[in-house]
């Protein structure tokens, strides 16, 4: 019997890869699952015979329905809402770098330190969009900055294919370090009790380095492309988005964008008192906060603002525990089907990742962001240490998905807005990423293999 189960689990796995990759709504998807993936199990627990399956799995097999259905479709969601709290806490912090000016301001100033020298403006403006990125969140925010950006990488003659692919994985490689994106990464990774197994310490031991050969790969990428043959497309005049609440913020308030994570890795202070902290000061240092009611309405508005900005994703997020507690009772019958297949060896399953990174893409069955959640619970089974699989399933999550596939929001936005053909982006992105994966994979496998 767990055989039969064991493949009828690996069949739906299958399936799920197939509606992702054909668009079909994530959400449903993953709830849809979650139900198969619960009464599966259950069904192969209530009708199990073989003696030495029962006793290696005591546990699993002898979980009542009424304490699945607990487990999977309560305690699942309910053990997500922590996560949730600062996720929204950071869609405002967010907005209120937008509305104070603070985000415009530093790619300004930015663009006139790069003077006339195109790849150097270029990858100055690169490095303050990872900046920006490794604390803000949301495709308004990636659209917000991107309308300024875009235009002034092809002012500079930029080749359009680069500068939205250079932009786009700039925004990817701040997420490396991203408090609200580990949020949702870290979903993946709780206890019985809902807690989390994979702290933030514990990502940006290894996010930190990721962020950096992003972000080098992008230089070069730059410094390499963009000494072929310039087309203007776009004026050459360097365009100025007049923003709502004032045009350029004081310099002392640039240093915003920084501070939550800043006080994370270095002073261990709670990261939604960090975003609290690094929202007040842009606030102060703007000259915002005029008057009690003014600032109450403000303050009101941009938590409005950054609660839309993530409501997509909440859903999806309050669907996802599920998925994962019933993964949990798929465990037994994985092992029991592929525990002598897939082998139990960190460097064959990072070269396998590795060589496989393109398939993170287009919601595959290597992104958290499609059906890699699928993969990382049979993985799960097997009995792999949080610590290697994180990172091993994050990375082409944020590379390949977050920074190189048409299925995310925001590139699908800047391919319109930019006017690139899609397989254009495609063929430079997904080589891009699929490198960048490679030497990731490799740094993973010597840091936790």
């Amino acid at each position: 019997m767990e055989y039969v189960i064991g493949i009828l689990l690996l069949v739906s796995f299958f399936g799920l890869v197939v509606y992702a990759v054909r668009g079909g709504n994530l959400m449903l998807g993953i709830f849809v699952m979650g139900v198969i993936w619960t009464v599966l199990p259950m069904i192969g627990n209530t009708f199990a015979t073989n003696p030495d399956f029962i006793t290696a799995n005591k546990d699993a097999v002898s979980i009542t329905w009424i304490e699945a259905l607990e487990k999977t479709f309560q305690s699942g969601p309910e053990g997500w809402g922590a996560t949730l709290v600062n996720v929204i806490f950071g869609a405002w912090f967010g907005r209120v770098l937008m509305n104070t000016g603070i985000a415009s301001t530093l790619i300004r100033t930015t663009t006139e330190l790069g003077g006339d020298k195109p790849a150097l403006t270029c990858i100055l403006l690169c490095v303050v969009t990872t900046a920006c990125f490794s604390s803000i969140f949301g495709a308004g925010a990636v659209v917000a900055i991107g309308v300024i950006v875009l235009p002034i990488f092809m002012s500079l003659g930029i080749p359009k294919v680069l500068a939205t692919c250079a932009f786009m994985m700039s925004v990817g490689a701040g997420m490396f370090v991203n408090p609200v994106l580990y949020g949702q990464y870290s979903a993946f990774f709780l206890d019985e009790n809902g807690k989390t197994l994979y702290s933030y310490e514990q990502h940006t031991s290894w996010g930190i380095y990721a962020l950096l050969i992003q972000v080098a790969f992008i230089i070069v990428m730059v410094l390499v492309l963009s000494r072929q043959k310039k087309v203007h497309t776009w004026a050459a005049t360097v365009p100025v988005k007049k923003n709502r609440r004032g045009d350029n913020a004081p310099g002392i308030s640039l240093i915003s964008p920084i501070i939550p994570v800043v006080l994370l890795i270095v002073f261990k202070v709670p990261i939604i008192l960090g975003f609290i902290i690094g929202s007040l000061y842009a606030l102060v240092t703007c000259k915002k906060i005029k008057n009690w009611g003014q600032t109450c309405r403000m303050i009101n508005k941009d938590f409005f603002d950054g609660v839309v900005d993530t409501a997509p994703l909440v859903g999806f997020l309050l669907v996802l525990p599920i998925f994962n507690k019933a993964a949990e009772l798929c465990v037994p019958y994985f092992n029991a089907l592929l525990g002598g297949i897939i082998p139990n060896n960190t460097l064959v399953i990072s070269i396998v990742f590795a060589v496989l990174a393109p398939i993170g893409m287009f919601r595959g069955p290597l992104t958290l962001f499609g059906c890699g959640a699928a993969t990382l619970g049979i993985l799960k089974g097997i009995g792999f240490s949080t610590a290697y699989l994180a990172p091993l399933i994050i990375i082409p999550s944020t590379v390949m998905n977050v920074s190189c596939c048409i299925t995310q929001s925001w590139i699908v936005w800047g391919v319109n807005y930019t006017k690139v053909a899609t397989k254009d982006f495609l063929k430079l992105s997904a080589v891009s990423g699929w490198m960048i994966c490679i030497i990731l994979q490799a740094m993973v496998y010597l840091m936790f293999g």
